[in-house]
């Protein structure tokens, strides 16, 4: 079992300490895994040329015990891109800027609230509070450049504006760009980017079932990350396991794959009881692939009132919810400007 926990301690001392205190790594893979974080700290987390997680983690000597136990899982769940395809850069971005400045910036923060209620419902509600307004329902049919606005075309009329930020998913953003001449080369950007998967399953138990952690991480499992739902959110019983990026789980059949986690969840834990109902939610195209040295689409586009916003567009970051926020920033400083 491998276990690693940081100390109230200063950064970057707190990482060292837990690094050179883990379970379930020999000495001589501690010392490796510290040196390499040294090492990145003395570069400036920035490569002369990006390369992949795993040649970078070659070139530094991390053992394929370490790599599994640490690196792996890390850039799994950071980038949702296997080691020999993920960008070595952005991971180093991310190791940045979780875990080089504070200590707690490497805090895990678990939501009891839905992502719903913790985004867009406040953001609404934000808007409408300072004269905004929100449509839903309203869905964007056609982006229509007119002299120095922009005109949206949808199903109960056309409105007009001077900026517009197209934050929709790539797919639906080329789509909606696709007929605009001047934009072919962010259209051919976005057409260019490869997906990643995301599955979740949930398994409904009875409420006194409950995970000895609110999250967990699963060793040599198809299930990757579990979250007990009932600790989190007050939803007893209900445990979620989380399977990242590209593998052998995309072959089986949702019920395989369920039955799976549930014998996995027995092997593991002794939860012997058969779940009520299971959900298995297959996110096909979850996230991009965070390959090295991806030409991701700028947040301004050829058009001067037209912005992108989105985790897939330009930026340090993965496709992550910090991304996604960045872009948006920068979307909102570009119009201000």
């Amino acid at each position: 079992e491998f276990s690693l926990r940081a100390p109230r301690l200063p950064a970057p001392l707190h990482l060292l300490a837990a690094l050179l205190g883990a379970h379930g790594l020999s000495l001589s893979e501690r010392l490796k895994a510290a040196r390499f974080m040294l090492a990145l700290r003395r570069m400036g987390f920035r490569l002369p040329n990006d390369m992949t997680v795993a040649a970078l983690l070659a070139q530094h000597g991390q053992d394929a015990d370490l790599t599994f136990k640490l690196w792996e899982p890390l850039c799994i769940a950071a980038l949702n891109t296997p080691i020999h395809k993920a960008s070595a850069q952005v991971l180093l971005n991310v190791l940045r800027d979780s875990l080089n400045r504070t200590r707690a910036d490497s805090d895990m923060l678990l939501p009891r609230v839905n992502f719903t209620a913790l985004f867009p419902q406040r953001a609404a509600g934000f808007v409408e509070q300072h004269g905004g307004r929100v449509l839903t329902s309203c869905g964007v049919e056609a982006i229509l450049p007119q002299g120095d606005d922009i005109e949206l075309a949808t199903a109960s009329g056309s409105m007009r504006f001077s900026h517009v930020i197209c934050a929709a998913p790539p797919t639906v953003a080329a789509g909606l760009l696709r007929p605009l001449a001047a934009l072919a080369d962010t259209v051919a950007q976005i057409d260019g980017l490869e997906h990643q998967p995301i599955y979740t399953v949930y398994l409904q138990y009875q409420p006194m079932v409950r995970l000895p952690h609110p999250m967990l991480g699963l060793h040599r499992r198809y299930s990757q990350w579990l979250f007990d739902k009932g600790q989190i959110a007050g939803q007893h019983g209900l445990l979620a396991a989380v399977i990242s990026a590209e593998g052998i789980h995309q072959e089986l059949a949702q019920k395989e794959l369920a039955q799976k986690v549930i014998a996995e969840l027995r092997e593991e834990f002794g939860i012997a009881q058969t779940p009520a109902w299971f959900k298995v939610i297959a996110e096909k195209r979850a996230t991009f692939c965070c390959a090295p040295d991806l030409r991701r689409p700028s947040q301004q586009t050829a058009l001067p009132g037209l912005l992108l916003a989105g985790d897939y567009t330009a930026g340090d970051y993965p496709a992550t919810l910090e991304g996604a926020v960045r872009s948006g920033l920068r979307c909102a400083s570009l119009i201000s400007a």
